[in-house]
């Protein structure tokens, strides 16, 4: 049995401002036998797809996988992007001769100009290649926006049930072992889609608590009771694209059985409606939230990790500013990214180098305003390093250029050339932050650093800052919503 293994997948801000093309694409996407090779080992979807396979003595035939190379956050795909790399997916497909099976590792969440829902078209397209009678089967990361469309040209959706994704490798593996089936005749898969009208910020969907944990319980009680039901899952979906198809969507695989299907994804969408106000919660600002955590601090209630979820670009101030103007002490800031500023330092500072210099605030008017600091620079490099927490343990990180700035009072801020994080604790040792020191680390991110950050941290502490990723959507322009998506134009 030969199985073909493709992906080409982004989640897409359709609020930022620069268009993503091919050139940020190419420099990270594999061809060939290096697919395997590269991702062997890696807790994702390929080497889930890699285990299925070895366990059951299938052939994988790998063609493309499409991904964007580190960077910034940019806007929508262009469409000679998009079609360069469906088209040559579905040309690899061509080339490979006969398969028994194709597995698409995708995301949910690209946004293409001219193209209203490019994963159903990734599929179709493959699907004019492959014919009516070879399975497809795809992966689809729980920030997915998609509709009825793509369950109507794949056999089998496959939704991670975890955020942090933590489970990436278990819904590869499930994937493939379901096409496996499939391509066996073993199993007749079915597929229905439903869609509540919900749109959630992302700082809301942690699986592990309240309402996704209740979501997602109300799947394991279907799953329970009815042996029929190959895979159901909840993407809640990605907030950040402008897109038709935005909001929360119910998938179910069935062995056959669509009544059954339709019936699991209704009963669980209507009841993600009933608990619809939670995934809208208020939440407050920069300048309360650091008054707030403060005062966590005095009472021995720390470290606290800040989680600013709005920063897509990371250059936003206002968690500084906050900080310096309330005299915060104990805390570190692993990157405000100012490629200007970076490269100032790189060019006319030095390791030990006292400086003073204005940082963020540049991307447009939510990013606040610049701001002043001086500091002592105690590490400037490309830092090269190995993630240790539950996402992407073992998988390599390379930086581009930081300098991190002692500000005194064990106040560390990173200066970036882009973007960049710390979901584990790689991101700050790795420039030499003594991560025990710290009262307060402020992340530019919204659930992926519980993955580790939970097990470290005294409490864990989300905001509504200013940016194009708000957590009150309300905030945002949108003009492609259906109309009566909760919160953002019905008060349901």
């Amino acid at each position: 049995m030969r199985i073909a293994v493709a992906g080409f997948a982004d989640e897409t801000c359709t609020f930022c401002l620069e268009p993503t093309t091919e050139e940020r694409f190419e420099p990270a996407t594999l061809r060939g036998p290096s697919i395997l090779e590269e991702n062997r080992g890696i807790p994702n979807y390929i080497n889930g797809f890699i285990l299925a396979a070895e366990r059951e003595g299938v052939e994988l035939v790998p063609l493309v996988y499409a991904r964007k190379a580190p960077g910034g956050f940019q806007s929508w795909l262009t469409t000679s992007c998009f079609d360069r790399y469906a088209n040559e997916i579905a040309s690899a497909l061509d080339s490979a001769g006969h398969v028994d099976g194709v597995l698409l590792a995708l995301h949910g969440a690209m946004a293409v100009n001219g193209v209203p829902r490019p994963e159903a078209e990734i599929v179709r397209r493959a699907r004019a290649i492959v014919g009516d009678d070879v399975p497809i089967m795809v992966t689809l990361d729980l920030h997915a926006n998609e509709d009825e469309q793509l369950a109507q040209v794949a056999d089998g959706v496959f939704v991670i049930k975890t955020y942090p994704h933590v489970d990436t490798q278990e819904t590869g593996e499930e994937a493939a072992s379901r096409l496996i089936e499939a391509a066996r005749g073993e199993v007749d898969p079915v597929v229905e889609c439903y869609r509540p009208g919900i749109v959630s910020a992302s700082i809301f969907q942690a699986t592990a608590y309240h309402p996704m944990k209740d979501v997602l319980a109300r799947c394991g009680e279907w799953r329970e009771r009815e042996p029929g039901i190959l895979h159901l899952s909840v993407a809640p979906g990605y907030a950040y694209a402008d897109v038709v198809d935005i909001g929360m969507s119910v998938w179910a695989v069935t062995d056959g059985d669509r009544e059954l299907a339709q019936r699991a994804v209704r009963d669980v969408g209507e009841f993600a409606w009933s608990l619809r106000h939670s995934f809208a919660r208020e939440l407050p600002g920069p300048s309360e939230a650091v008054t707030r955590v403060m005062e966590l601090v005095e009472r021995g209630e720390a470290p606290v990790v800040i989680a600013d979820g709005a920063d897509r670009i990371g250059d936003t101030t206002h968690v500084l500013a906050e900080l310096l103007k309330q005299g915060a002490e104990n805390w570190a800031i692993p990157g405000i990214a100012d490629p200007i500023a970076a490269g100032e330092l790189e060019t006319s500072a030095k390791v030990g180098d006292t400086v003073t210099i204005t940082v963020g605030g540049w991307y447009n008017e939510t990013s606040g305003d610049p701001v002043e600091v001086t500091g002592r620079i105690e590490f400037m490099g490309r830092p090269r390093y190995q993630l240790v927490g539950p996402m992407g343990r073992g998988s390599t990180v390379q930086d581009g250029f930081v300098a991190r700035l002692n500000l005194g009072e064990n106040r560390h801020l990173v200066v970036s050339d882009r973007m960049r994080g710390a979901n584990d604790s790689a991101g700050l040792t790795s420039v030499g932050i003594d991560v025990d020191s710290l009262d307060i680390i402020v992340l530019k991110d919204r659930v992926h650093h519980r993955a580790y950050w939970d097990g470290v941290v005294e409490v864990d502490f989300p905001i509504n800052a200013p940016g194009i990723g708000y957590a009150d959507l309300r905030e945002l322009d949108y003009e492609n919503v259906p109309p009566d998506t909760f919160p953002i134009n019905t008060s349901g």
